[in-house]
């Protein structure tokens, strides 16, 4: 199996990698189109600021490469925003492969921290991706932004309110969580991935 990670100015490449590895599983890291259409799976992640990564991609027409992806895709935490329609960060079109649209967190008369770091459950679980997954289970989340809930919501988390942690459409997977960091669980959603 060929499986790639899409290079673009947006951190945590290493950690995937670094995940992939001890679930026995090697990557390539590249921006070359080629490569990325040639791969069985391509892993979209992403730690950074919308409008900065989706300027990058359309700079090096990346954005047109991943949108007309036929493989399993999937997104993480950042990658998964910018496979919505629009985000809230910098007022940001995205690829618009997910109609979600991308939100700030605003907590009103809450005394919780923004952005969301550390551990929280999801829940609500739909499709293969999650096959094996208990319902809330715990996952790892740094993140300011969110994914509304919507037609293509695969998992729920409650921050501030219900939000998508995982959307789906087609061969397009997303997770805003960091399964590279969420310990045995994060391994299981990987290696379903892997299998799809």
């Amino acid at each position: 199996m060929k499986l790639v990670i899409i290079k673009y100015n947006a951190g945590n490449i290493r950690s995937v990698l670094y995940a992939l590895d001890r679930i026995g599983v090697s990557a390539a890291v590249t921006d070359d189109p080629a490569d990325v259409l040639a791969a069985d799976k391509v892993i979209f992640p992403g730690v950074g600021e919308a409008s900065t990564a989706m300027d990058y991609l359309r700079e090096r027409r990346l954005d047109e490469l991943i949108r007309g992806l036929r493989q399993p895709v999937l997104g993480i935490c950042l990658g998964m925003q910018l496979m919505c329609s629009y985000s809230e960060e910098n007022d940001t079109e995205c690829l618009g492969i997910f109609q979600e649209e991308v939100k700030k967190f605003r907590p009103v008369g809450v005394s919780l921290k923004v952005p969301q770091i550390g551990w929280n459950n999801i829940y609500g679980l739909k499709t293969a991706l999650f096959d094996g997954v208990a319902e809330n289970s715990y996952c790892y989340f740094v993140h300011g932004y969110y994914a509304a809930l919507g037609d293509h919501t695969i998992a729920q988390t409650d921050y501030v309110g219900p939000y998508s942690s995982g959307l789906h459409r087609d061969n397009f997977y997303g997770v805003q969580f960091h399964p590279e960091k969420s310990a045995a669980v994060g391994e299981r959603i990987l290696k379903n991935f892997l299998a799809l």
